[in-house]
Formats: C-alpha cells, sequence, structure tokens
C-alpha cells in the first residue's frame, strides 16, 4: 500500500541517496539525467560539465531530483525535492562543495582535474535551492 512520507523522512530519503534524477525543462519539453550530489542544509550540491542540462537550467532555473531506495517492488521509497538551480561561483563555495563530494564519494575526481578552455574551467558546481520535499512509500 502507497504510503506518503513526512517531510523528515523524504529528506532522509535524499541524504542517503547517492544517484538521483535531475529534472529541468529544454525547449522541447522535460529532460532527465542522473546525477551524483549530496544534500546539505536546504540545498542539493553537485557539479556538471557545460552541456544541455546547464543551458537548460540557466534558462529555466526551476528544476527537481529524484531519488529512490528500491528493495525490490514491493518495498522501496521515493522522494522528490523541488527547488530553484543556482551557480556555485565564490572559489571558497567551490572548494567546499568539492569537499562535500569527495567525502560522499571516495572516488571522485575533483573538477580542477577537468581541462581548462580558454582560460576557463568547462566546469560547473552548481546547487538546487530546496523549496519543497514530498516523498511516498510502499511496502
Amino acid at each position: 500500500m502507497l504510503k506518503r512520507l513526512s517531510p523528515d523522512q523524504a529528506r532522509e530519503v535524499i541524504r542517503q541517496g547517492k544517484i538521483g534524477r535531475l529534472g529541468c525543462v529544454v525547449e522541447s519539453g522535460p529532460y532527465v539525467v542522473p546525477i551524483g550530489y549530496y544534500l546539505d542544509g536546504d540545498s542539493i550540491y553537485s557539479h556538471s560539465l557545460i552541456g544541455k542540462k546547464v543551458h537548460a537550467l540557466r534558462a529555466n532555473p526551476s528544476a527537481c531530483l529524484q531519488v529512490d531506495e528500491i528493495q525490490d517492488p514491493y518495498h522501496w521509497r521515493s522522494a522528490i525535492v523541488f527547488g530553484k538551480y543556482e551557480e556555485v561561483t565564490s572559489e571558497a563555495d567551490r572548494e567546499r562543495v568539492l569537499k562535500g563530494l569527495i567525502e560522499k564519494f571516495p572516488s571522485f575526481t575533483p573538477v580542477e582535474s577537468v581541462p581548462v578552455h580558454d582560460g576557463q574551467s568547462s566546469v560547473i558546481v552548481f546547487r538546487i535551492r530546496i523549496h519543497d520535499v514530498t516523498g511516498v512509500s510502499e511496502g
């Protein structure tokens, strides 16, 4: 039987997860991609190369992230955060985000190792500032 999760339970699903599906809007409609992330306070943090996802989020910063825990088809929890995309630009904040990613993903390669083009890194560090969180469970 489906059961609604409390906001705290939904946040716990998000906190424990490692891979989520980031949803945004491109000109032709919805666009969803998997990302590695971590939750810190009221924001989801991640990074990306510049591409379709970043261009879409710059044009329309409304975003969501869906995360699930699946034991089997009859025992699972799913949570979605809704929020606003913001790029992290200060060096101190970028470094803090990278440290958070390294803590959650010990084999994570820091973005500093990605080649720089025309004097600028092609890697974007970003957050989704959470406005709402919901969740459901089965079993």
